[in-house]
């Protein structure tokens, strides 16, 4: 027992001495040894200065300046500069004659972290620095660290000439063991909210090597939370699930300095959803086994996506139901009956990626239109998007062609569609609030429009397109009835009708409009204002065999806005087109009669081809020249 306490007491006569030593060593010695050790660690100059030593809570050393210098291709400020840090000491170590600290403390730090090409500037050391074990070697080690404390942060980070900074950061990292898991909690503030996070690598040595580990991370701003359970590494790679919870993504995206994020509704924004994703260490992003509910509509989604300047995407998107109503200026509430909307489209995503998306989906609304089931490529390049509609079923028919919305200088669009046996009477009730026409119809319309809102491309629309349909049914009108000056109320029965259109300005006009109906015929000519929502059209009916067979036309005019059409027979204009004949004769009647009281009375004749006032005219022209003759004679 005796040599037991003897023992005891020498082990403590030497831990007095060393930290005797320590505490009698001078400022500038401690900060110069410090110093050196951390530049042969790093393989960087590090310079401490204004250095004391502290006992209490913490064994450690305090500086009152911190400075690592940068890389040399990466710029002369300093990779990492402190007003102030505290460095905690190893007291075992110390007394082994190291310096190993176990927690670093640091105030109003500024780290700067570049990157170009393949070369960063946090690659520090003499070889593979940063997951080599020293802790067997003279000097000190930064491989593990209790804590390592960061408040009011300021992070610099320049990737290929972009700067992104990050100001009054907080960091929290802890690493005890070495071959133990590192856990992360940060509150960053890039923009108008913080960021929190909180991580934890199961294998941080592997990572720091340049291989993977187990990752779990989780990100919470003021629009919701994302979070991500798989293997990362730092080159970077990763391979997981990435889950989404944002009940406010434009909340989101300001956070990380995106300000100003408006996505249309149906689109994101809100999004919620479970992500199968693979990243390469060559910027390859996979989606696999995806499921993403952005507002309401939920999708499944695989997608390969380059991520560069500006990402290249190859994307393949299942739903029961898609609502992109916002798209079209539509709030998915049908046709306005006051007017077309004038709010602005936001057509700036067509410039935020380009590649191609194929769709399926029961079925689709972008309203006012709304279809079945629907098959569809889009095709993104510079800001001009190509909807190729391989398959679109809706109204009781197929359409297909393609739409086109170009954005490269201003807001275009065209459309080149083709449809068979669409139902009149819901599209027209959809697009027009009409519904007084049914049965099913054929054509193609080929439209150019321009303009920054729903109100704009429709007062732009040009071009052409033709229709057949039947049979149908019009109602409100009996154009038979018309035939006996009453058309207005009641149906008509029409077995086919046909039609071509011309659109200039928003204005559709028609001239050559053909209907069959039982035992009449019909045609028709006029105007349809598609800006202006409304339209003046005379349908006039036919009945060959009517007056002993010279047939009778009755015109029926159809003139006033969308929802309030007025119908009435044109009684001018089955004037003209019924009693010409009639009407000719008797002015030939009273013409005669005018020129025999002309000749009667004053002797002037009218010639055949000649008015009465040219022949009164001549007439005077020759009693002048007469009385000129007898004035000269005498």
């Amino acid at each position: 027992m005796r040599l037991l306490w003897k023992a005891l007491g020498f082990f403590a006569v030497l831990i007095a001495v060393a930290f005797g030593a320590l505490i009698l060593m001078p400022a500038d010695g401690m900060g110069r040894i410090a110093s050196d050790q951390l530049s042969k660690q790093l393989g960087r100059d590090v310079t401490l200065s204004d250095v004391s030593l502290s006992l209490w809570p913490v064994l450690g050393v305090q500086a009152g300046g911190v400075r690592v210098a940068n890389a040399d291709w990466a710029g002369e400020a300093p990779m990492f500069e402190a007003t102030s840090a505290a460095f905690g000491l190893d007291p075992v170590a110390a007394l082994q004659g190291r310096l190993e600290f176990r927690s670093i403390e640091a105030d109003t730090p500024t780290l700067r972290l570049t990157q170009q090409g393949s070369r960063t500037n946090w690659h520090v050391g003499n070889g593979d620095s940063a997951g080599t074990d020293t802790s067997g070697t003279t000097g000190f080690t930064l491989t593990t660290l209790d804590k390592l404390s960061i408040a009011r942060g300021r992070v610099i980070l320049t990737r290929d000439g972009q700067v992104t900074e990050i100001n009054d950061a907080d960091l929290d990292l802890r690493w005890p063991d070495t071959y133990g898991p590192l856990t992360i909690e940060a509150k960053l503030r890039p923009a108008v909210s913080p960021i929190s996070l909180q991580a934890t690598l199961q294998k941080p040595r592997a990572m720091i090597a340049g291989g993977a580990g187990p990752v779990t991370l989780s990100m919470t701003t003021s629009g919701g939370t994302v979070s991500f359970d798989g293997l990362a590494g730092n080159a970077p790679e990763a391979q997981g699930t990435l889950k989404l919870d944002l009940s406010d993504t434009a909340k989101t995206a300001a956070a990380f300095g995106q300000l100003g994020l408006s996505l249309p509704k149906g689109l994101g924004q809100t999004a919620k959803g479970q992500l199968g994703l693979t990243l390469t260490r060559v910027g390859r992003l996979a989606l696999r086994d995806s499921t993403l509910r952005l507002d309401g509509n939920t999708l499944e989604l695989a997608a390969d996506i380059d991520l560069g300047v500006k990402p290249r995407v190859n994307a393949q998107i299942r739903a029961d139901a898609l609502d992109l109503s916002a798209l079209s200026g539509g709030t998915g509430d049908g046709a306005p009956s006051s007017g077309w909307s004038t709010s602005p489209i936001d057509a700036s995503g067509l410039a935020g990626f380009d590649g191609e998306i194929a769709l399926v989906t029961g079925a689709l609304t972008l309203d006012p239109y709304k279809f079945g089931k629907t098959r569809a490529l889009l095709t993104v390049d510079n800001s001009r998007a190509v909807f190729e509609l391989r398959e679109l079923q809706g109204y009781g028919g197929l359409v297909t062609g393609s739409f086109v919305a170009n954005n490269r200088s201003g807001l275009s669009t065209r459309a080149d569609l083709a449809f068979a046996g669409v139902a009149l009477k819901d599209l027209l009730k959809d697009t027009m609030n009409v519904e007084r026409f049914s049965g099913p119809a054929d054509g193609s319309v080929s439209l150019l429009a321009s303009g920054g809102s729903v109100a704009a491309l429709v007062a732009s629309l040009s071009g052409d397109g033709a229709l057949r349909a039947g049979p149908g049914v019009i109602e409100g009108i009996d154009l038979a009835a018309a035939l006996t000056g009453q058309a207005s109320g009641g149906t008509t029965i029409f077995d086919q009708a046909t039609g071509t259109f011309t659109v200039k300005d928003g204005v559709m006009r028609n001239n050559d409009l053909s209907m069959a109906l039982p035992r009449l015929t019909a045609k028709g000519e006029g105007r349809v204002d598609l800006g202006k929502r409304n339209l003046d059209y005379l349908l006039t009916v036919l009945a060959p065999g009517a007056r002993g067979g010279r047939g009778l036309a009755i015109p029926v005019r159809v003139k006033g806005p969308w929802g309030n059409l007025a119908i009435n027979v044109d009684a001018a204009e089955a004037l003209n087109a019924n009693f010409s004949d009639e009407r000719d004769a008797l002015e030939q009647k009273a013409r005669d009669k005018v020129n025999a009281a002309l000749e009667e009375k004053l002797g002037v004749t009218v010639q055949e081809g000649q008015n009465v006032q040219d022949a009164l005219r001549q007439k005077i022209e020759e009693r002048a020249k007469g009385e000129l003759l007898n004035l000269l004679g005498r």
